[in-house]
């Protein structure tokens, strides 16, 4: 009891660092890039300061610019030149995050691992994650599962060193596993989304992505914030399909998930600072209101704290800068 127990005596400066829980470097860190066909420049995303819709003969320079800040891992997403019901532009050799992939790989070799969004929001004209009955206005699981499987082979053929399907449906683990398994792809990695809720924080993605909903909304198939045992079904269900990585997201709102499902399961856990969080830190930071530096590393620590082994940020080459 006090006066004996100070807990200030291990907080002076260089104390302070040998004691402490919780770090954060480059390794832990995710670069999210936009790919798009339709552009010869790179174009600004004005919900999202600092972030840019790239053309894929832009990618591989891009990559090189985060590798060389010390950052090991892209994950990109594709915006099409066509759109159709099916997401026809997803997986074929030639489609947009297919070429990107080969242009990273080319450049970069080992030295960024690239990971690629397995979903089909980005590629249906509707914007959602699969096949849709528009009679019922319902997205269908099945026949989706079967698709997704040709986009991860195709994401894999073009040098994905790991896929990430965030489409939520039922089932599509195995589905990928499988496909991938059986041509020849056995060693790509899935990192699932796994607990990945209906979240009103994705908005300035969808703008990037250019991936909004013609009707409807993802209740169906994305998660109600209000469920927490819901999350760790999820994520026991995709482990048992084959599951490597599993990702909570969003992010900020959900550390309680994310603590939860990395102290039940135990395997490598990721997180995604989604858009909103992103943005309005960035919206805070311009008004004034917040130092943006010190509140994107408190951000991302907290994240790292609740149990994330790595963390899909748009903070990534702020956050690396800074570490440096």
């Amino acid at each position: 009891m006090f006066p004996q127990v100070r807990m200030r005596r291990l907080r002076s400066a260089n104390i302070q660092r040998m004691v402490c829980e919780t770090t954060l470097s480059t390794d832990d860190i995710i670069y999210p890039m936009f790919i798009d066909e339709n552009i010869s420049t790179p174009q600004k995303i004005p919900s999202m300061p600092g972030i840019y819709r790239l053309p894929p003969s832009q990618a591989a320079s891009d990559a090189k610019e985060a590798s060389d800040l010390g950052i090991p891992a892209v994950i990109l997403f594709g915006i099409p030149e066509k759109k159709d019901e099916k997401g026809s532009s997803a997986c074929g050799d030639d489609d947009v995050v297919q070429k990107a992939a080969r242009e990273i790989k080319n450049e970069l070799g080992k030295d960024m691992a690239i990971i690629t969004d397995v979903c089909l929001c980005e590629y249906t004209t509707h914007g959602h994650c699969g096949v849709v009955n528009y009679e019922s206005e319902e997205v269908l699981n099945d026949p989706t599962l079967d698709i997704l499987g040709q986009v991860a082979v195709s994401h894999a053929k073009a040098g994905a060193d790991m896929v990430a399907p965030s489409g939520m449906m039922d089932g599509m683990i195995k589905a990928i596993r499988s496909s991938l398994d059986s041509n020849n792809y056995s060693n790509i990695p899935i990192m699932s989304y796994a607990a990945k809720y209906s979240s009103t924080f994705y908005g300035p993605f969808r703008d990037a992505a250019d991936s909004g909903y013609s009707f409807g909304d993802r209740s169906g198939y994305q998660m109600n914030p209000a469920n927490s045992n819901e999350a760790l079904r999820e994520v026991e269900l995709d482990i048992k399909e084959g599951a490597d990585i599993v990702m909570v997201k969003p992010a900020l709102p959900y550390l309680d998930i994310l603590y939860r499902i990395k102290d039940t399961f135990k395997i490598p856990t990721a997180a995604y600072n989604v858009s909103g969080e992103y943005s309005m830190l960035k919206a805070a930071a311009q008004n004034g209101w917040l130092d943006e530096r010190s509140v994107m590393y408190e951000s991302l620590l907290s994240i790292k704290r609740a149990g994330a082994d790595m963390i899909i940020t748009y903070f990534a080459k702020d956050i690396a800068r800074l570490l440096k």
